[in-house]
Order: C-alpha cells, then structure tokens, then sequence
C-alpha cells in the first residue's frame, strides 16, 4: 500500500498517482474512525471541494465513506474555499471539515485537509492520530450507495457558497467599498474564490481574470507570489485598477498588487494589518508569525506594547494560538494570514478585501500605506526563491549545514543560526534562511534585509552553497 504522510497542510499527492480512490478511502475512513473515537455522540461533517479534476467526485466517496461509518454529512453543491468549510464546521456543529484540495500546488496534484470542531486546521497532534489511525484500517469496510445514503438523509447538500458570501459582507463594509468607487482587478487563479469579489463588489467595480472552471488551470500552479501574477500586474496598470486581488487554489492565500502592478509581499499585508486593526480600530491582541515572516512584525510589537510569538512554517501552529489565546493577527510568509473577529483560518478574500477596506477607510492608495510602513517600521525587503530538487538532495544539503555551517554568507559574519524550523542564518542586515517543502519535491530559499537589492544577493549566495554541494 502507498505511504501516507500527512505534509504542512493536509495529505496531498499526484492525481492517478498516490492519490487514487483507493487511497482517499484509507484517509477518509482513518479520519471517520478518529471522529468517532473523540466525537462518539453522533459526529457529523461537512466536505468541500476546489476547482481541480474529479474534486466533486473525490468529495462525494468521502462522504460515502462517512456516512457508511455513521457520520452524518454535508457535502458542499459545488466548489468552494477553504476557508467556507473552516466556517462551517464551527457555525453548524460538526466534528470536522474536509476539504478536498491541494491548495497552492501544480494542477496535477490533488488533497485532503481537516478542519478541526473550532473552524480552523487540526492540530499537529489530531493530525498525527489520523495518521495512526490508517495504519490501523483492516480490509473489512462495506461501502454503501450515494443514492441510498441521500435517501436516508445520512448525506445532504449545502450551497456553501452563498452562505459564506453572507457571512463576508456581514463582517466586513462591502456596501461602504462598492461605494467607494475603488477598482479592483481579481485573478482566482482558476481556483475556488472565483466570482466571490465579483459577486461581492459587483461587475462595475471588479475585473476578473482566469475565472473560467478549468481543472488543469492551463498548466499553471495557482500560488499567488510574484513570479506567478505577471498577468494580474498588467491587468491592473492596464485596467486602472486602484488594486489586484490573488487568491490560490482553494483561496486561503493572498497575494496583492498595488495600482502600479508592484507586488505587494504578505510581510507587508501583514505589518499593514496590525497598523490598521491596532491604531485605526483599536484593537490589541498578540502578533503571531511563523519562523520564514519578516522582523516588522517585532518592531512593531515592541512599539505598541504588543506580544509577538515565532511558531514553525504551518498554519497548523498559529490556529491554537487563535483558538486557545487572544490574537489581533496570525500569519505566514506564503500569504496565509487570518485576523481577529474572524475565523481561526487562513482566509485570502476576507484579508484582501480588508486591505481594500483599509485604503477606503485611510483614503490612502496602497502604495501610500506600504510606504508609510517602511518609513515607520523599515526599512526592510524580502526575497525568495524555490529550488527543485529531490527530497534526498535536500536532507543531504541540509545535513551539511547542520554539520558545517559557514562562517560568512555573502562576505558577512553569521551572527547566529536558529533553527526552529529549517536554518536561518541571522547577519548584522537581515537574514538568509533555508527550509523543504513539507509538500513538494522543493527546497525554499528566504531572505530579509535593508534593500531589495541586498535581500536579492543573499538569496543568490544562497542558491551558490546549494548548488556548490550537488
């Protein structure tokens, strides 16, 4: 039987590859048996899909696969976010939420992410019980018909979409942006998000891009960075647009563009968050950042007296945090960030169309609030880059660092190393910092530092002592 590993965000493999029906029923049922050892009472869920080929299919075999166990299920009608199912599962109740998506991978990929009873990812140790629950499964499982479990009522459908549109414009002042007369240029990417900011804000003040449902997203991964969004920065200068809105896969990323089609990086959305919520709605809370997240946030914790903690890479270590203490903003450097008021999820359209409510409500451009930010807080620049390889190339690449780690980088003396998760090198200006993917065959390259120029050659020497050891 093919090994199944659950990654930063959920089980995800090749479609007709490691992800096959067979294998989506050993996850579903192992993650059906965690249910009911902890839910015993009648669990219930609620299983969403994305935009990738066989998603409705793929959705609809857990749901059998639930509901032949017991488990009573909502089973979305159509395509939908991530973060709509996170809402779900705490708003109606449920044990847990599914979703069938692999987020921000290549089209070819497909996957399985839980969301725990609170509405956000399950824990690092609910995940680990899942995964030792498969290594439990026998052969004995009778699957029952769609169709009769329907009529039993043991599987319903919900047209998750509308309902999460509700719960957008209830908590955020969408009738105050439609009026705003702000323009905003949209690329979904392919993905689930599509036609929610369209919906929302209304054809005549949205441009939308890539809207059309196609399961192989023209080959393209749906990852809203920067060397992805060529397209949306022309869309935006072309089209007037005040700002650009990106979303990945299932849209629990963001990715941003200012009026001039500059990118505009999530360190940056971030540290303009807790400006925003801080001082315009006064709000406190702790800032809360993952290992690869830009040092702004520190400075500015320490100048309003707010708490900032650095968790490993995965969205999976800030939910508790959200969940168990008081947290004003949570994020991470690949664009998933959630805020206070809202779920304990990553949720890319709530934080883009906040941002857009936050240029309305300052009457300032993005472009003015990034700059205000690096004259307050900066100056600081980000740079990354990922390197394919194969994972034996990069545990032997990262075994050297941790048995030979240099003295220099780029001509400049190693402060210190940390290793939280990956190794980051601290200098006297910023940082370079190596970590895989807990998903893909990918080794990331991360750095911080007074200049985009000087962030940029860190990186490059980076990719030198990569390329050095091969």
């Amino acid at each position: 039987m093919t090994p199944i590993k659950f990654g930063t965000d959920g089980w995800r493999a090749v479609i007709a590859e490691g992800y096959t029906f067979a294998n989506l029923e050993r996850v579903a049922r192992a993650t059906g048996q965690w249910m009911l050892r902890t839910a015993p009472d009648g669990p219930s869920a609620v299983i969403g899909y994305d935009t990738r080929f066989q998603g409705a299919a793929f959705a609809a075999r857990v749901a059998q696969v639930f509901a032949s166990m017991g488990i009573r299920v909502q089973l979305a009608d159509s395509f939908v976010t991530t973060p709509s199912v996170s809402w779900a599962t705490k708003e109606y109740g449920h044990a847990a939420g599914i979703v069938i998506t692999a987020s921000h991978n290549p089209p070819e990929y497909s996957g399985f992410k839980i969301k725990a009873s609170f509405g956000g990812p399950a824990y690092p140790e609910q995940v680990a019980e899942v995964e030792r629950e498969i290594d439990r499964l026998d052969e004995s499982f009778a699957l029952r018909s769609l169709d009769a479990l329907r009529a039993e009522g043991l599987v319903t459908s919900i047209n998750l979409r509308e309902a999460y549109w509700n719960v957008l414009r209830d908590r955020l002042d969408i009738e105050g942006i439609r009026r705003s007369g702000l323009k905003v240029g949209c690329d979904p990417m392919w993905g689930a998000g599509q036609g929610t900011v369209t919906d929302l804000l209304g054809r005549e003040n949205v441009v939308e891009v890539h809207d059309e449902h196609n399961p192989g997203m023209h080959g393209h991964p749906p990852e809203p960075i920067e060397r992805n969004l060529a397209y949306l920065s022309r869309l935006v200068r072309e089209e007037w647009c005040d700002v650009g809105l990106a979303f990945d896969g299932d849209a629990d990323r963001i990715g941003m563009m200012d009026a001039e089609g500059r990118f505009v990086d999530s360190h940056k959305i971030l540290a303009l968050l807790v400006k925003y919520l801080h001082e315009e709605k006064k709000m406190t809370g702790t800032i809360v950042k993952t290992f690869s997240t830009t040092d702004m946030l520190d400075r500015m914790g320490e100048r309003y007296g707010l708490r900032v903690i650095t968790k490993p890479i995965g969205f999976k270590y800030i939910a508790p945090e959200i969940v168990e203490g008081d947290v004003l903003v949570g994020g991470e450097e690949s664009g998933g960030i959630a805020v206070k008021g809202h779920v304990p999820e990553r949720d890319g359209i709530y934080i883009g169309l906040t941002v857009v409510e936050m240029m309305m409500a300052r009457k300032r451009t993005l472009a003015e609030l990034v700059e205000e930010l690096q004259d307050e807080f900066g100056p600081l620049y980000y740079a990354r880059t990922d390197l394919h390889t194969t994972d034996a190339k990069k545990r032997a690449f990262l075994d050297r660092l941790e048995n030979r780690r240099p003295d220099t980088i780029a001509g400049e003396p190693v402060d210190r190393v940390e290793d939280l998760d990956g190794v980051k090198f601290r200098l006297a200006d910023g940082w370079l910092m190596f970590r895989p993917s807990g998903t893909e065959p990918v080794l990331r390259i991360y750095a911080e530092a007074s200049s985009q120029d000087r962030a940029d050659r860190l990186v490059q020497a980076g990719v030198d002592m990569v390329e050095e050891g091969s």
